[in-house]
């Protein structure tokens, strides 16, 4: 059974006994047939699941099928819907005036069955080939056709009519050049049915296979049997033939089918470009909604990061304040002690009582307290000026860096965590870097609070400064454990830590990570001259004086 039997047809005639005739013959050859009366009727029905063919008779009551078709044609949802006109008389006006109006094919009442059986199917098989169309030009654009003839005389006559018409020609004076040129670009192939050297069915035939098989687009016209030979009309539509005029036709007549096949190609082109232009702006539309909830949770996911760093900072601040807090309290505690003991001198000087021995002791004594007093407060200053620096360096901005400096800073500031460790410095790269102040704040301070964690109290930490084939290299060995092999991967990822639970954020090094990658730099970990961790980090400085 061929694919064609299933599909559905709507019939369009206001005749009843002639639309049960033609609906008996149409369900026996395995349509499914709806009928209406009127052309109104007709496009009520459209409003719902679309037909794959309308047939439809010229003569109908108020609006006629002239009428009907320009309505399918102004409707984008029908525009490329077969239409099959049929009238009761073969008059050429009518079919001018039919095709002309949108319908597709144009078949007298009288006409044998089998012909306009074979127009319908010829209108089917067109259909689908509409429908699987591939994308082509975005552009108007003049229809593409191939005149086939192997008659140099009527192969001119022929492209001369199609030229009038507007149309782009290509001629083919045999089957096999008219098969070569048959692509994707054409829309209609207009061949005779027979020729001294061409037999146009077997071209037909292998034209219409070509285009199954490659999903072409194109039409196919015959020129040769007429209306007065219904066997050889049905032969050149089952051969693959979209429309057949008579050999005895004008060209008017050829131009008209030639016409009626071309603009419904290109109507369902422009219906083809409107839909994926709708699709296009729909999918931009979604793009962007996308792209602004993609944004809106990006900034939600940088407020957390942001977030999450800071709590990195102030959780390694509390750290450090802790340990300052230390520092400062034992200076502070001799001090309070000390002006104890000044404020009883001072009061004893003051007595009369005294001698000038005794006087003179109490005068030693309370200078020997003040400068006591004096370290402790020098001490305090020191921590103080420090912690300044400190929070200098934790400005994003870049400026030129005097790294022995910030590195003895934070050394200072690590003091009390540090501890009895001991710490060595090969410093022989320039002093000055051009960096983020950052880069020491959080990068190098991490590393080294990471060292004296894994060190435990003793051991020995080395911090070294290079340079190599225009590289700044801090690198940053102990003598502690390391780190093993099987985690260095994820060291620097965010969460991720060695450190016993409630002992770590594991965002030191992430954060770590982030500054130095922000410096178009590079940081590693691997195992060190001392036996421990070796941190590298290595910044481009090729463009520093």
């Amino acid at each position: 059974m061929s694919p064609h039997q299933h599909a559905k047809i709507l019939v369009v005639e206001d005749s009843e006994t002639q639309a049960l005739a033609l609906r008996g013959r149409l369900e026996a050859e395995g349509y499914t047939v709806q009928t209406v009366t009127s052309a109104e009727a007709a496009l009520e029905r459209l409003n719902g699941p679309l037909p794959d063919l309308v047939v439809a008779d010229f003569h109908l009551p108020g609006m006629d099928g002239r009428e009907l078709s320009r309505q399918l044609r102004l409707n984008r949802r029908t525009r490329t819907l077969p239409l099959l006109m049929l009238t009761s008389a073969r008059e050429q006006d009518l079919e001018r005036q039919g095709l002309e109006s949108g319908a597709d094919a144009y078949v007298s009442k009288s006409a044998d069955m089998d012909v306009m059986l074979a127009r319908l199917r010829a209108l089917l098989r067109r259909g689908r080939t509409a429908a699987s169309e591939a994308a082509s030009d975005t552009d108007f654009r003049p229809a593409r056709i191939i005149v086939v003839h192997d008659s140099p005389t009527q192969r001119l006559r022929l492209s001369a009519a199609m030229v009038q018409a507007g149309y782009e020609v290509r001629e083919a004076a045999s089957a096999e050049v008219a098969l070569a040129a048959a692509n994707d670009q054409i829309d209609c192939i207009v061949t005779p049915a027979s020729g001294a050297g061409l037999d146009g069915l077997d071209l037909c035939r292998r034209l219409d296979r070509r285009r199954e098989r490659m999903a072409l687009p194109f039409q196919i016209v015959v020129i040769g049997p007429g209306a007065g030979d219904p066997h050889a009309l049905a032969a050149a539509f089952d051969a693959g033939a979209d429309d057949v005029t008579a050999s005895t036709d004008d060209d008017e007549v050829l131009r008209m089918r030639v016409r009626a096949l071309v603009r419904r190609k290109l109507l369902a082109e422009e219906t083809r470009r409107s839909e994926e232009a709708e699709a296009r702006a729909a999918a931009a539309d979604e793009l962007s909604r996308a792209n602004a909830e993609l944004e809106a949770a990006n900034q939600q996911l940088r407020q957390a990061q942001a977030q999450l760093v800071q709590s990195a900072k102030m959780a390694s601040l509390g750290e450090l304040v802790a340990g300052i807090a230390h520092e400062i309290n034992n200076p502070l505690a001799f001090i309070l002690g000390h002006q104890n003991t000044v404020e009883r001198l001072t009061g004893q000087l003051t007595g009369d009582d005294l001698t000038e021995a005794d006087r003179a002791a109490a005068l030693a004594k309370t200078g020997d307290r003040l400068g006591a007093m004096r370290m402790g407060l020098q001490r305090i200053q020191g921590l103080v000026l420090n912690l300044r620096k400190f929070s200098r360096l934790d400005e994003a901005e870049s400026q030129n860096l005097d790294v022995p400096d910030a590195i003895a800073t934070v050394l200072a500031l690590l003091a009390p965590k540090l501890g009895a460790i001991e710490v060595r410095q090969r410093l022989e790269a320039r002093p000055i870097l051009a960096a983020s102040p950052a880069l020491l704040n959080q990068v190098v301070m991490n590393i080294l609070s990471n060292a004296a964690d894994a060190l435990g109290g003793e051991g020995v930490i080395e911090i070294a400064t290079n340079e190599q084939n225009g590289l700044y290299r801090i690198e940053i060995n102990d003598s502690g454990p390391g780190v093993p092999e099987t985690v260095r991967d994820r060291i620097f990822e965010p969460f991720f830590t060695t450190k016993p639970v409630g002992a770590g954020t594991g965002l030191g090094l992430a954060i770590a990570y982030a500054v130095v990658r922000a410096h178009k730099g590079e940081i590693a970990v691997d195992s060190g001259p001392l036996g421990g961790a070796r941190f590298v980090i290595q910044l481009p400085v090729d463009d520093q004086a």
